[in-house]
């Protein structure tokens, strides 16, 4: 997967130029390019036919041409139109689609998606990127087999668009040295960002030093710090390649460790919902030697309580949890009275939580991302869990729920903090 500033060449390199040098290395190859419209596919298939028909491209790949170029028997019953086409005397050829079009009965061995959202308005739209969601899940998905390959191409707008959501889902190397492609697994995206600005550590794979514009020729410094300037964060997504934004998000990242390990002590701090459209979060943990607290197991549900007795209780067994901590607020009693019966070897606590939570979250945020370690690979673990943490808005009322960054906070003033509150031990 790869993300590219707007006007930097990247729909002439993937959807022109790369479809058209893979069918001539390999005339059998079925290449598939999608788009957010069947106009703007068909555009790029049309580019592809006009460099296959080029007299240069004749010299370099004499096997590989379609309908038309050449007087041969082959050639007649071959395909050509301005929606696909065949390669002649070979198996490949090129299908354009749009988003949401159909791909049934077609083999996919190269599946190209170039910008499936056509501008901030359509990325922006919760019902577009769904929509987008489900034709890549049930239609691309579908038509690709064992030796399949992908390229997502995009300019971000999004935190939540293509890119974002199979970064949450699936496992994803970013791309720093030619070598690194090399080691790459068959489920393994590899990824690579190109600022329009350097900002990273340079690599063998994009040396430029810090400052230096992607393409300074076209798009100079001054040109893309004056566009920073128009808007901050639409120009860090659009550019930068980086739609989570620093400004207006809570946390800007969560440090990892290594999984494994024994730990003396195993502790539970459990939130349970407060109302029908909050989520439980009971979250497991340890803190280790130099004072970091290492996230062990997640529990992330909107479930009834009737469910997440039996769920939470399974896991304070699971890992012997020593002491669990339940806020009594709206039915926490109950709750761990419930907990306690199912998971008699853990100490249940509870209390009642009175301060305001706006106020605890937004104080507690520094302390919960320099002193919270997560496992390596939670954000695939515990999806929905790692997708409130990650797109957290300081702006309380455009978030949907805030339930995972209450029980962090929580464990920050239980073992941190240690503020004053009134403990209850389950029974009293």
């Amino acid at each position: 997967m790869i993300s590219v500033p707007p006007q930097h060449g990247k729909s002439l390199g993937t959807s022109t130029l790369l479809p058209a040098y893979m069918l001539g290395l390999d005339p059998n190859l079925r290449i598939c390019i999608g788009s957010y419209s069947f106009s703007l596919a068909r555009r790029f298939g049309l580019s592809v036919q006009r460099v296959i028909d080029s007299p240069e491209y004749e010299k370099i790949f004499p096997q590989t041409f379609l309908k038309g170029m050449r007087q041969t028997e082959k050639g007649e019953t071959a395909l050509r139109t301005a929606d696909e086409f065949d390669i002649v005397g070979a198996e490949g050829g090129l299908r354009l689609v749009g988003r949401e079009c159909s791909l049934t009965g077609n083999r996919v061995d190269v599946m190209i998606l170039d910008d499936l959202y056509k501008d901030a308005a359509e990325a922006n739209s919760p019902l577009v990127r769904e929509a987008a969601w489900d034709w890549y899940t049930s239609v691309v998905r579908t038509r690709l087999h064992n030796n399949s390959r992908e390229i997502v191409v995009f300019t971000r707008w999004h935190e939540d668009d293509l890119i974002g959501r199979l970064a949450k889902s699936e496992k994803i190397i970013d791309i720093v040295s030619f070598s690194d492609i090399s080691r790459l697994q068959p489920d393994e995206w590899a990824r690579v960002n190109f600022e329009a600005i350097k900002e990273s550590a340079p690599t063998e794979l994009d040396s430029r030093p810090r400052s230096e514009p992607l393409w300074k020729e076209r798009h100079s410094l001054e040109l893309l710090e004056q566009k920073r300037r128009l808007d901050p964060s639409v120009f860090e997504a659009l550019y930068q390649g980086n739609p989570r934004s620093k400004e207006g998000f809570l946390y800007s990242h969560f440090q990892t460790y290594e999984s494994g390990g024994y730990y003396e002590k195993i502790l539970n701090y459990t939130d349970v919902a407060d109302t029908g459209n909050d989520r439980l979060c009971s979250v497991c943990y340890a803190v280790d030697d130099e004072g970091f607290i290492r996230i062990i197991d997640v529990i992330y549900s909107p479930e009834p309580m009737e469910v997440t007795e039996l769920e939470v209780a399974a896991m304070l067994s699971r890992n012997r949890v020593a002491t669990a901590v339940i806020e009594s607020n709206n039915g926490g009693r109950g709750f761990a009275r419930a907990v306690q019966k199912l998971a008699p070897a853990t100490l249940i606590k509870c209390f009642h939580q009175g301060a305001n939570k706006e106020s605890r979250i937004l104080t507690n945020a520094s302390a919960v991302m320099s002193r919270i370690l997560m496992p390596e690979g939670w954000q695939q673990r515990w999806r929905e869990f790692a997708d409130e943490l990650t797109c957290l808005r300081r702006n309380f009322r455009a978030n949907a729920h805030d339930d995972a960054a209450d029980t962090l906070t929580g464990i920050i003033e239980t073992e941190i903090t240690h503020a004053k509150r009134k403990v209850f031990l389950v029974g009293f």
